[in-house]
Formats: C-alpha cells, structure tokens, sequence
C-alpha cells in the first residue's frame, strides 16, 4: 500500500506531502540536537553551534547589527541583479537564438562567458562602477546573464518545428512567428530556470556584498565569522535559506498567474492520470497573496507619499531600508500594476469590444 515510498520517481500523494515536509525538518533538528547537545557534544559547538545558541544569535544580530535593514538591502540588490539580467539576456537571446547570422558570430564568445570566475572579475567591477549598490547590482546581474542567455537559447532551440510550420502554413511571417509560438513556448520554461538561478544570486550576493561592504547581509556573515561567531553565521546562513523558499514560492505562484496552461487538467477515465492540479493550498495561498497585496498596495502608496512629502513622518522608510536601491521595489510594484491593469484590461474592455 505505502510502494510509492520506494517507487523510482514515484509521485507523492498529495495527502502526505505535508506530513513528509514536517517529518523531515523534525529529523533535521532532532540530528542537529544530537550531535550538537551534552557537555561534550560529538560536534565542538565552535564548529556546530546548539540550535538554541543560534536561536539567541537571532536577537543578537537585530538588536546589534541592524538585521532588518541589512537584510531588505541584500533583498533590494538580489531584485536588482534579477531584473537588469532578464532585461538583457531575453532580448538579447530572442536576437541571437533564431537568426543563424547572429548565433554564428557571438555563439561561441556565449559559450566560452560561462567559465569565467566570477570571484575574480570583482574588481573590475570595482573600477567601473565604484563601491556603492550600482558595482553589487550590476555584478550579480552579469552572474545571472551568462547563465540565462545561452538558456534562453537552448529553450528556443527547443521549440517543436511542428509548431513553427504550422503558423508558416497559415501565413504568419517572421515576426508573428516569434510573437505567437517563440516567445509564449520560451518564457513558460525559462520561468523555471529563472526560479532555479535564485540560488546562485544569493551565493554572488555574499561575493559582491563583501567585496565592498557597504551593508547586507555578505558583510554581515563576514563580521561574524572575523568574531568567531558561528553561531550569528548559521543564522544568517537559514535566514538566507528561508529568503530563497519564500522567493520559490512566489515564483511558484507567478507562474500559475502567468502561464495558467501549464496547470490544466486533462479528462481521463483515471482520477491520477492528469496533469498538474491547484491544490487546497494552492487556492489558500493564492487567497491570502491577494490579500497581502491589497494592504501592501496600500501601504506602498502611503509610503511612497510619505517619502517625498514627509506628510505623515520624517522617517523615510524607503530610503532608511533601501536608499539608492529602490528602484527595485519600485519597479516590482509598477510592474505588478502594469500586469494587474493589462488582466482587467482583457477581461473587461477587450471582452466589451468583441
């Protein structure tokens, strides 16, 4: 009854996802209890603080190094980095992916970028841009860039022709090609990848952040580690790993916004054989995101007032949590208006006309 447990990439029962969530972050702690608890622990606490320790390291670093505010800093330049590398590398490889003449040419330089080290490329980012946000911004971009352009291409290489031929026998031309099969087919997969390279933006961010430390949470790991303070380190280390599952599953949620196919059922005589489902959680999640975004709407507005007429305080939120990174919270929330517009735009208007 219980063979899927063992099944070779056996699909787990929605009612147990749950329960084996729970269970292994009860197995997680309870190994670290073990090797960490006793007067003489089978790991030295220098080496593997006791969770309590790390817990108590929490208050230490809000109270002592501004951990609210380093953290939204870190996050401010994580958002940069993601929205100047998409900008660039989908047009640029929507570009080079289906014209042989400009795969031929740049091909192998997008090739040869990817081995770069980008640990060593820190201070020519230094030079160029200076030691504020901008050189941490731009750095984290270019680590994002040389792994998602020859993404996007290789997801256009993977187009199925049957698809192209088709929109060609119905007289589409280059550009409606693109428009009406690349493009959709490309964004719906590249989604994912752009969800597993979360992980890599916070491992540069630690790079760039220490190189030049002007804030986050890189030169926050590095004070603590000069301190010998292992504890504050694991702290920040799961406050960065609880950052990237929360980013995981707003990435997961745009992606049911954006492309609502990917998630269509399919008929069948048998209720497992189908395609991915919303789940309860999914609709509750979906639910208490609305409603979130409505009051952090709200918020945002007031806020924003506030900002450039200090009508309800002098404290400036924005520029006390982010200064010159803004932009990206900015640029989030106009996006997600812009977004939100054009969906009320179809649905009403459009629906009217026709």
């Amino acid at each position: 009854m219980m063979s899927w447990l063992t099944e070779l990439r056996g699909a787990i029962p929605k009612k147990f996802k749950i329960p084996l969530i729970i269970a292994g972050v009860v197995l997680f702690f309870i190994v670290w209890l073990l090797l960490s608890s006793g007067a003489n622990p089978l790991i030295p606490g220098y080496a593997l603080p006791h969770p309590s320790r790390v817990w108590n390291a929490f208050g230490d670093l809000f109270r002592d190094n501004e951990l609210v505010r380093n953290t939204t800093i870190s996050i401010a330049h994580n958002l940069g980095g993601y929205i100047k590398a998409v900008l660039w590398a989908i047009p640029l490889g929507f570009l080079i992916g289906p014209l042989p003449m400009f795969r031929g040419s740049f091909q192998p330089l997008i090739d040869a970028i990817r081995f770069l080290p980008l640990t060593a490329v820190t201070s020519l980012f230094i030079v160029w841009y200076g030691i504020g946000s901008e050189m941490k911004i731009n750095f984290l971009s270019f680590g994002i860039f040389i792994y998602l352009l020859p993404t996007v291409i290789l997801r256009i290489d993977e187009v199925d022709d049957v698809y192209v031929k088709t929109v060609y026998t119905l007289g589409a031309n280059k550009w409606q090609t693109i428009k009406s099969v690349f493009f959709p087919a490309v964004i719906s997969r590249l989604f994912d990848d752009i969800r597993v390279l979360t992980a890599i933006s916070w491992t540069y961010i630690i790079v760039a952040e220490t190189t030049a430390a002007t804030g986050g949470l890189g030169p926050l790991t590095f004070a603590a580690q000069r301190q010998g303070r292992v504890d504050k380190t694991f702290a920040i280390l799961l406050l960065i790993m609880l950052i990237g599952l929360i980013q995981d599953r707003i990435f997961s949620y745009l992606d049911r916004k954006f492309f609502p196919f990917k998630y269509q059922t399919k008929p069948s005589y048998d209720p497992s054989d189908s395609l991915k489902k919303i789940s309860v959680w999914d609709s509750i999640l979906d639910f208490g995101i609305r409603v979130m975004g409505i009051i952090f709407l709200a918020l945002y507005v007031l806020v924003v007032i506030n900002e450039y007429t200090g009508l309800f305080s002098n404290v400036k939120v924005l520029d006390y949590f982010f200064g010159d990174r803004s932009w990206t919270i900015h640029f989030v929330i106009l996006s997600i208006i812009a977004f939100t517009g054009y969906g009320l735009y179809k649905k009403y208007v459009l629906k009217i006309q026709h």
